[in-house]
């Protein structure tokens, strides 16, 4: 059963929480306790088997045969090659490549099996209503909604994106995916406000009661909704079952977990897999220039009302993570009064935590960050040094990672969650990698046919031919004109 952060709502099933996405009156919905789940009986599974049974505990109110259904598009040929998640090897650490989907970025790895949890979800739960899917996204998480929810019969999208803060190919991307169940809106704003906006709107009870005169209900695809976090934890397993077959760890022996984190759903998951049981030692928190998270976990208070930087990884260019939430709900002992005082709106985005709270963020992430100067550099000499190209995300969590061993010392195997293709990013990746002679490359479309030429590495399938797709008409709205542009479009 599931149960809000904010301690407003209990005892909802898998269907509810995935239906509902958010807490209607706030919070987040959170499972009211772990299984146990030993990565040993994994072993010599496949990927598709192995998320089966690390999804199956949580999801007790669907059939076997149902969820087979669901995680079968991990083996149908919508991913790469046979393993989706390949972990490689890189210097004496490893790179769990979570790019290999249709949209190449991590956010394929949950994008492609929420839809179809949605949809069990819904039939689960009774409800015969259409469902409206609203998208607040830094860059990723759009264009892997919309190609997940694309021609869902019953099921709409809006995807709202930051105007000018996500890359030319992550633009292009969403605005060329078909169907006629999607929407793209860019929002004159940054990401903070697209979200914001958004979970008003989810709260709004006027809205909700005109939608549902339309025989329509809201639901997220963002990571706040559990459907999308539950999927991430399979990856975890997968690169510790990986990390062992191929001899980086001994079996039963603790490895690191390094990840490059906006809105904390990526790390979260990571917790949730030690929570399971799964040996992780450390989580290691990248931030780039928006580090608000680097700042809390030095002092124990969090600011989100400071300067915002658009960055060259503009996915991680957050300072309110929605996920967050979830992980002090565990530090505070789940103690969901504590949740409601830090999250009251008159706070307005600063709270500090009890000092307790602080300690046990302390003993379990270690946070760092990168500015733009340094994720280059790290992206020419990891280059230089081991033949990897780094995306400029993956960047900030390779950089973190140096400093965190200079630190500390620490030896213990660790994996770097490597979150989108570079590809996604090639001007910026040229300019990494060709600094010593300046090379830059402006047109997005010849600097992915130059990185090509520079690393020898592939372009990836759903960025070919991007150029020339058919673009949808984008409205470019006010972060609070949200709520009206769904009003007149579908209530």
């Amino acid at each position: 059963m599931y149960e809000s952060t904010r301690g407003n709502l209990y005892d909802q099933t898998a269907s509810q929480a995935i239906t509902l996405g958010m807490v209607p009156s706030g919070g987040l919905f959170v499972p009211s306790n772990f299984p146990d789940l030993n990565w040993q009986d994994l072993q010599g599974l496949t990927y598709r088997d192995v998320a089966k049974r690390v999804m199956m505990p949580y999801l007790t109110d669907f059939s076997e045969e149902a969820l087979s259904k669901i995680v079968n598009v991990y083996s149908d040929g919508t991913f790469d090659g046979e393993d989706p998640a390949p972990l490689v090897s890189v210097g004496n650490f490893g790179v769990l490549e979570l790019w290999h989907g249709p949209t190449a970025a991590f956010k394929d790895m949950a994008l492609q099996v929420l839809p179809d949890l949605l949809k069990v979800s819904l039939k689960q739960f009774n409800r015969d209503e259409e469902v409206l899917i609203l998208v607040a996204t830094s860059g990723d998480t759009g264009k892997a909604a919309l190609e997940g929810f694309k021609n869902r019969n019953g099921m709409h999208i809006v995807v709202f994106y930051p105007e000018g803060g996500v890359s030319p190919v992550q633009e292009r991307q969403m605005t060329t995916t078909e169907g006629n169940n999607t929407h793209v809106v860019a929002v004159k704003g940054n990401f903070d406000q697209c979200q914001t906006a958004v979970k008003q709107v989810f709260a709004s009870e006027l809205l909700k009661a005109q939608l549902e005169k339309k025989k329509l209900i809201f639901s997220s695809a963002n990571s706040i909704n559990w459907g999308r976090l539950l999927p991430q934890i399979v990856y975890y397993y997968w690169a510790y079952l990986q990390a062992v077959k191929q001899g980086k760890i001994h079996s039963g022996s603790k490895m690191n977990v390094v990840v490059p984190t906006g809105n904390f759903g990526n790390l979260q998951a990571a917790y949730y897999a030690k929570r399971m049981g799964l040996p992780i030692n450390r989580i290691i928190c990248a931030s780039n220039s928006n580090n608000v998270l680097t700042d809390f976990f030095a002092t124990g208070v969090y600011q989100s009302q400071r300067s915002f930087y658009q960055t060259i990884s503009p996915s991680m260019d957050i300072l309110v993570s929605s996920n967050f939430e979830r992980f002090l709900f565990e530090m505070s002992g789940r103690d969901a009064e504590k949740i409601q005082a830090w999250y009251n709106s008159s706070n307005q985005g600063s709270f500090a935590v009890d000092s307790m709270t602080l300690k046990a963020c302390q003993d379990t992430v270690y946070a760092g960050w990168a500015n733009e100067e340094e994720t280059l550099e790290t992206i020419a000499r990891s280059y230089k040094t081991y033949q990897y190209v780094f995306d400029p995300h993956t960047a900030v969590a390779m950089k973190v990672y140096e400093d965190y061993r200079y630190e500390t010392n620490d030896q213990t195997f660790s994996v770097i969650a490597s979150t989108a293709s570079p590809f996604k990013f090639s001007s910026n990746v040229i300019k990494g990698l060709a600094k010593e002679r300046q090379e830059s490359c402006r047109d997005e479309w010849q600097a992915l046919d130059r990185l090509n030429q520079l690393t020898g590495w592939k372009v990836p399938q759903g960025l070919q031919g991007l150029e020339n797709k058919a673009e949808k008409s984008v409205s470019s709205i006010k972060p609070e004109d949200i709520s009206e542009f769904i009003q007149k479009k579908f209530a």
